[in-house]
Order: C-alpha cells, then structure tokens, then sequence
C-alpha cells in the first residue's frame, strides 16, 4: 500500500478485488466428466470494491479502491485495468504469500449464475492498513463483500465506519454471505455505524431468518441502520428509512450476464448521494446501473456512464409504490 496521502476520493470502495473468468451462457451444465462449449471466455476485472469503483469512475464520480492483490500477472493485470478505468489504487495491498483472487463464473441459459471463487488475496486485508485520513477526506465509505473475509471483521469495519461518520461522511455497506452462521454475529458491531445497508433479499434472508423483504428491513432498522435497501431481483427494490418506506421496480432489458448487476446498483444509488438525488431518485439510478451491466457479459463491460444514464433514466418511468408502515 503507498503511504501517502492520495488526492480525496468522492468514493473510497473497501473489500473484494477479483479477476472474473466469464463464460459467456451455455444451454445446459454438463454432467460429471463432460464438457459443454461457450461461445467465448472473458477475463474481466470483478470484485464488490473493484466493480463499483470502476462503475463509479465511468460516471465521473471519483473513486478509489482498496483491496489486496498478489504479486502475479493477474494482480498485475487486476490493477492496471482499475488504473486505466481512472480508479485510484495507491490504496491496493500487494502480496507476496498469496496470489490473487479469482472467480470462475457460469452462465447457463435460464438459469442464476454459478460462481467457484478463490479468496486468494482478498484474505489479507483487514481495514487496518487504511490511514484515517483516507476515510476522513471521502463523502462516501463503501464496503462491499462484507462477510466473506473474514479478516474484514465486523470490529474492523466498525472502527473503520466510526473514524468516518465522525468526519462527516457517509457509510454504505453491502454483504456476501460467506459462512451463514456467523454473519449475524459479524454485522452487530457495524449496523448501528452504517447509514445505508444493501442487502439483497436472498442474503437479507439467511441473516433474519424472514421471507418478506419489508420485514427484514425492519429487523435492520432495528439493529441499528438508518436507511435499508433490499434488493430483490426481478423484484425490484425496498427502501426503507425513518420517514418513509417504497417499493421501486426494475427497468426491464434484456439480460445476457447478471454478473456485477448488484454492485452497479450500489454505484448507481452512490453516484445519486453524490448528487445530492432523493433516496428514491438514488435507487432509480441504482436500478438503471444495475439493468445496464446485466446487458453484456461481465461485471463492467455494459455499465452506463454519466450520459447514457441520464438519458435511460429519462427516457423510461418506473411507477414507485409508496407504502404506509
């Protein structure tokens, strides 16, 4: 990690730095010993912190990254496409024990997404290494992949939201939901410290243990959130915050790859704060980043920038549901 000081980010993105190997979707997985064609593999840059930085910075909005990475061609690939998207990095952690995280991802027709991961260097960073005043000069502190790393304990993240929102800036926070049994337990210390929780509902589910979407983000206002997102797929969206609470629905497109459609939801939501949107004009802007990425494959590849947003967002209502609680 340099040591010093980088120029302030509008967005520092805390957590997980992949490369993605993206198989583009297949009509069917092939049984034990056999073997299905792809029309084609992409090496892509993935990872919550590194999707949403570069998401980020295809909006204008600045962003840094802070991950760990091996000292491997990867790693070496991972940070030069990051720099090139006009990331900052000078907060990246290089390895020399263990090599970069990757992430095997399979599409099949009609189906969700398949994922075999190796954490690889993700596992080095804790949140310690980050000098504070890196988190006091950001509007927005972002973790993203909360859960499963579990050296980026839940005190580590506590202590790192606290330095934040005591210089006045804002906390965003996003799960993966690596061990079920113990993510509860990680997300106590840091809930009451974050402004804005994203959960999708399926995670939302393991953790409360309740179906209803609205329900669980009821259970995390409780605990301590201000504001809960829950993002449900096809779905759509719930907001929930202390004086009002709505459903918004998706923008329908075709998908070819839902890979990185949850971090450009969060980006989109981010970039709107940055703003100064409404919370409902944020998730808007989440919900067209989001329905952007999934029209290509890979996590970035198909992201608006700040142009093609505006305009899609425009160009095409969403009917917002207001709900009385």
């Amino acid at each position: 990690m340099n040591s010093s000081i980088p120029a302030a980010c509008d967005v520092l993105c805390v957590g997980l730095i992949v490369a993605d190997h993206v198989a583009a979707p297949i009509e069917v997985m092939p049984p034990s010993g056999g073997l299905a064609v792809t029309p084609r593999t992409e090496l892509t840059i993935g990872g919550c912190a590194a999707n949403v930085a570069v998401d980020l910075a295809k909006l204008g909005v600045s962003a840094g990254v802070v991950g760990g990475v091996g000292d491997d061609v990867v790693g070496r690939y991972v940070a030069d496409e990051l720099a090139a998207s006009g990331v900052d990095c000078s907060q990246i952690v290089v390895s020399q024990e263990v090599q970069t995280s990757t992430t095997l991802v399979i599409n099949v027709k009609g189906e969700d997404r398949r994922f075999i991961h190796a954490l690889g260097a993700n596992s080095i960073l804790t949140g310690r290494e980050i000098d504070p005043d890196v988190l006091k000069q950001a509007k927005i502190v972002y973790v993203g992949g909360f859960g499963l790393n579990a050296a980026l304990s839940g005190e580590n993240v506590a202590e790192m939201f606290r330095v934040a929102r005591a210089a006045g800036v804002r906390t965003v926070l996003d799960v993966v939901i690596g061990e079920p049994s113990v993510i509860g337990e990680m997300l106590q210390p840091v809930l009451p410290l974050t402004d804005i929780f994203v959960p999708n509902t399926d995670e939302a589910r393991v953790i409360t243990g309740l179906d209803d979407p609205l329900e669980q983000a009821k259970v995390f206002r409780r605990q301590g959130t201000e504001t809960v997102i829950v993002t449900c797929g096809s779905a759509g969206s719930l907001l929930l915050t202390p004086t009002e609470c709505a459903r918004i629905p998706i923008y329908k497109v075709a998908e070819v790859d839902g890979t990185g459609g949850g971090d450009a939801f969060a980006a989109g939501l981010m970039s709107g704060l940055i703003a100064g949107k409404s919370l409902i004009d944020c998730v808007k802007d989440g919900a067209a980043l989001g329905a952007s990425c999934v029209r290509a494959t890979g996590a970035t590849t198909g992201t608006f920038n700040a142009r093609e947003l505006r305009n899609f967002v425009e160009t095409n209502d969403l009917i917002i549901e207001r709900i009385t609680i």
